[in-house]
């Protein structure tokens, strides 16, 4: 590989900390990674040295900044393979911009039509879809989910008609790791003349993302999981669907002209940006992505899922453990369940020798039902886990064993 985890982890100070006198063994990525040096010394420079509201101011400062914010725009564009910095809007994370879907795209429902999603979304890509359901009598449809984790693409082809407006699916599961064939899936839904978008919240972490091969008309993604500030994300939307798309908020800077009759909105982007933008944690993002770029896409891809399948085999190996998710084609999430004992005692106990898992519904509550389960608890892996990290979680899971069940 062409990066040494040991030096990889001393670019994160966090990772130094002890919790209940063991070392920190972080395995939440999932939820929230954490932050290194370089975007959190970013972030001070700014703040330190030139921090000013954005675009329309004149003096040194505010063109600083500008500079700065509209360079972390263009970090995005070039990260997801998009065209130009056009394609970009910010947003306060992956929940905004799928909300930012729904909303805009809501002249297009009438009663009937079919917004197509899937079994294993997390709540962000199923909630706005509802609120069409409820307000524009759309009929939300569900791609089930076979027993292995992967979606049933002919029940998904099955679906597709006359109907349907909108296909919204996530990238890589939050729980389930499954990577999606989104490009195959934009194919099928373009034929059937619907607009096609993806939840990337995950898979823009481990993958390398292009939206244009991808095909896909809206691309979702977060600031927080690839190891940037939170309350930032970005949406991607090709010029056209973005074009007619209605503003998502009002107010200072997504205006050209306001008159007591009427309004009209500022040229793309930034018809999409009211207000005040997260301007520190958009520079944060932008040395977010310079961070992640110094390494190989593929190297960290290897290292991440060497963690998973060394967890799995952990894991598999113990005749009380369940493991949520077994398709081939997947990302570095674990979610797992321990016969007898509820997914938080198994998380709280692992805490006790300083692992941190998540543990609950992960917001795919549909997903639980789907398997007949109230929870999991879930481990997943970043650029800087090691496989001694892995090997404490099997034993701690083992020890869970002798407690709980």
């Amino acid at each position: 590989m062409t990066f040494d985890i040991q030096s990889i982890r001393k670019q994160f100070p966090v990772l130094s900390r002890e919790i209940n006198g063991y070392p920190l063994a972080y395995l939440d990525n999932a939820a929230s990674a954490q932050k290194p040096t370089a975007v959190m010394d970013a972030m001070k420079a700014q703040t330190e040295h030139a921090y000013a509201n954005v675009h329309r101011g004149l003096h040194t400062m505010a063109n600083e900044a500008t500079e700065a914010f509209e360079a972390a725009r263009g970090k995005v564009a070039n990260y997801l393979g998009a065209p130009s910095e056009k394609n970009i809007v910010f947003t306060r994370g992956a929940t905004e911009a799928l909300n930012l879907c729904a909303y805009g795209l809501a002249d297009m429902i009438e009663p009937g039509d079919e917004i197509i999603i899937t079994q294993m979304e997390h709540h962000s890509n199923i909630v706005p879809w509802h609120f069409l359901r409820e307000r524009k009598g759309a009929v939300i449809r569900y791609i089930p989910v076979t027993e292995e984790g992967a979606l049933d693409l002919d029940a998904f082809k099955s679906m597709l008609g006359v109907k349907t407006k909108i296909v919204s699916v996530v990238h890589m599961s939050n729980v389930l790791g499954t990577v999606n064939p989104i490009k195959q899936m934009a194919d099928w839904a373009h034929a059937a003349g619907a607009v096609m978008i993806a939840d990337g919240t995950q898979a823009a972490v481990h993958m390398d993302v292009d939206v244009q091969d991808l095909g896909v008309d809206l691309y979702c993604m977060t600031g927080h999981k690839l190891y940037g500030p939170t309350a930032i994300g970005a949406l991607y939307g090709t010029i056209d669907i973005l074009g007619k798309m209605r503003p998502f908020n009002g107010g200072g800077e997504m205006i050209e002209d306001v008159f007591e009759d009427h309004v009209t909105y500022a040229d793309l982007p930034y018809k999409f940006e009211a207000g005040t933008p997260p301007i520190l944690e958009a520079i944060g993002l932008g040395a977010a992505i310079d961070w992640v770029r110094q390494f190989s896409p593929e190297d960290i891809r290897q290292h991440e899922m060497a963690l998973y399948h060394a967890a799995r085999d952990g894991l598999a190996g113990m005749n009380s453990v369940r493991i949520i998710g077994t398709t081939a084609d997947k990302g570095p999430v674990l979610s797992f369940n321990l016969e007898g004992a509820h997914a938080h005692d198994v998380a709280q106990i692992l805490d006790k020798y300083g692992i941190a898992v998540r543990a609950g519904q992960h917001c795919t509550q549909p997903l639980m039902t789907r398997y007949g389960i109230h929870s999991t608890a879930r481990a997943s892996f970043g650029i800087y886990n090691t496989l001694d990290e892995v090997d404490r979680l099997v034993e701690g899971v083992k020890k869970c064993a002798l407690f709980l069940s």
